[in-house]
């Protein structure tokens, strides 16, 4: 550990970012994670189809056609869970369903926003951009589906969550796939396989949290920043180091100041970026038809140079996955801290994130980009800015908000996926070691320091390693995650009938 941490500082120190000769900083990072990249790549973005012999129009990495099938599967296993309990998930959040003395650090609201401050962001803003650059507006229509099947997935792994969550004597909470792959399997007799599946899980989310949330945010944040301010296009570094200054004091105070700060940062950014998308709908509602025309004419219809079908509708689940993380697991871990007794209430609060964030926001994210013909990227950009000059051609001064609103985007993410990482870091490590001195969280201050050093990796890279990176350590994570919830299905729908049948007889009553 120690030679690790000497190392990212030798490779991140000043006298790299201002040393005239040699490769740049973002040179050494992109060399150092391409190796990296190109095993994971190998593993979890494997082709099954084309290894049996049979050539597509496009690759269909394992992973996404993992998520696919999974998300089908469980829509139809929870019986459309996701339109059935639609307005019931409403009433949950707004509390008419809560009981005083439930157990757990936050409320039904609180949770949605923490779990969703990790997932709308930057997703939205670039991952679409992304998405249609690749795909053409036809990835929108694919993205809108992974949306829909992906809400029965959040169902099951946060209705889990909450049910296999542990809470210590001082009331911390903590939950998520790893307690529910170990507890709910030994439940089972099957010990090992869980503790294993469980232990891998853990992994990835620390994994993830470094390259998926933190490394991809900080670097769009400081793209879309330099784009508005070209003068500091060469100060990765410091803008990382100061992005870092701020997360570190947030998330020293755990899941309730997170859930303070995403509780109050999550509705403003949905109003202004939301707010200004409709405006610009608003003012081509005339072309809505034409527009979600051209989206499933290209949805079906994909020109070769796309990958025909199958590559617009894998760019589009790949996208809309990495967006909304239905099935990988990582809103488990936030919705285990909800207050209430009732685990179905809170897999029926958390199917609402791919709804918000896939089904509403990136749709209107691709209106904006097709209504405005920057889905042609006639200005070669990528990512956030490509968004950000859709928007800034129909209000000039939105990139300068904007700025503001991807800070916040990409500060909300990183807060709420530094606490998934460090239950992930907690259940691999422990949260104290004993020391001549006491008892220290020598695991929580290691897990931050390597999580600060990422945000700062993350704005002194380039786009294309860090987002092939973030992408694989997110959607990794879905593969033990899927494995339990396959296993844990005929649990979870026997708790689903038992809530609903209760609640139709009025035994869970509103408040």
């Amino acid at each position: 550990m120690r030679k690790t941490v000497l190392f990212l500082l030798f490779l991140l120190s000043p006298s790299h970012l201002f040393a005239g000769d040699g490769p740049t900083i973002s040179e050494r990072i992109d060399a150092a994670f391409a190796p990296l990249v190109d095993i994971l790549d190998t593993v979890f973005f494997w082709d099954p189809v084309k290894a049996v012999g049979i050539e597509l129009e496009a690759d269909i990495p394992i992973v996404v056609l993992w998520l696919v099938l999974a998300g089908i599967f469980f829509t139809f296993r929870m019986k459309f869970i996701n339109i059935r309990a639609f307005g019931h998930s409403i009433a949950l959040i707004k509390g008419k369903f809560d009981k005083p003395g439930n157990r757990g650090e936050v409320s039904h609201f609180q949770a949605l926003a923490t779990a969703l401050s990790a997932t709308v962001g930057l997703g939205n803003i670039a991952g679409v951009a992304i998405a249609i650059m690749v795909g053409g507006p036809g990835a929108t229509f694919w993205m809108i589906v992974a949306g829909f099947f992906g809400m029965s997935l959040k169902f099951t792994e946060c209705t889990l969550g909450l049910k296999y969550r542990q809470i210590d004597q001082h009331g911390v909470v903590s939950g998520g796939p790893m307690y529910y792959l170990n507890k709910a399997f030994t439940r089972r007799k099957l010990g090992i396989p869980g503790k294993v599946l469980a232990g891998i899980y853990a992994v990835f989310m620390v994994a993830a949290s470094f390259g998926g949330s933190n490394m991809l945010q900080s670097n769009q944040a400081f793209a879309q920043f330099a784009m508005v301010i070209p003068a500091v296009s060469d100060y990765g570094f410091w803008f990382g180091l100061i992005m870092a200054f701020f997360i570190g004091i947030v998330i020293i105070g755990g899941i309730r100041s997170i859930a303070r700060v995403t509780g109050k940062l999550v509705p403003f950014m949905a109003v202004f970026y939301v707010g200004t998308a409709l405006v610009i709908i608003a003012m081509n509602i005339s072309e809505v038809g034409h527009v979600f025309s051209l989206i499933f004419h290209g949805a079906f219809n994909a020109p070769a140079l796309k990958g025909g079908i199958i590559g617009v509708l894998i760019t589009g689940f790949r996208r809309g996955a990495f967006s909304n993380e239905a099935g990988v697991g990582s809103a488990a871990v936030a919705h285990a801290a909800a207050r209430t007794n009732e685990p179905v209430s809170e897999g029926i609060v958390a199917m609402l994130e791919p709804f918000i964030d896939t089904v509403l926001i990136c749709t209107m994210t691709s209106l904006v980009l097709i209504f405005t013909g920057f889905h042609e990227n006639p200005m070669g950009l990528e990512g956030a800015p490509l968004t950000s000059a859709a928007f800034g051609s129909v209000f000039p001064w939105f990139p300068y908000l904007l700025v503001v609103a991807i800070l916040l985007f990409a500060f909300s993410t990183m807060i709420s996926w530094s606490y998934y990482g460090l239950k992930g870091f907690h259940y691999l490590f422990g949260k104290t070691s004993t020391t001549l001195f006491g008892s220290i969280k020598v695991a929580t201050y290691t897990y931050f320091i390597l999580f600060l050093l990422f945000t700062i990796i993350g704005a002194s890279s380039s786009l294309t390693s860090v987002i092939q990176f973030s992408d694989m350590m997110v959607l990794t994570l879905a593969f033990p995650n899927i494995i339990g919830l396959l296993v844990l299905a005929p649990e979870v729908s026997r708790d689903l009938k038992d809530y609903m049948n209760r609640l139709r007889k009025g035994e869970i009553v509103k408040h």
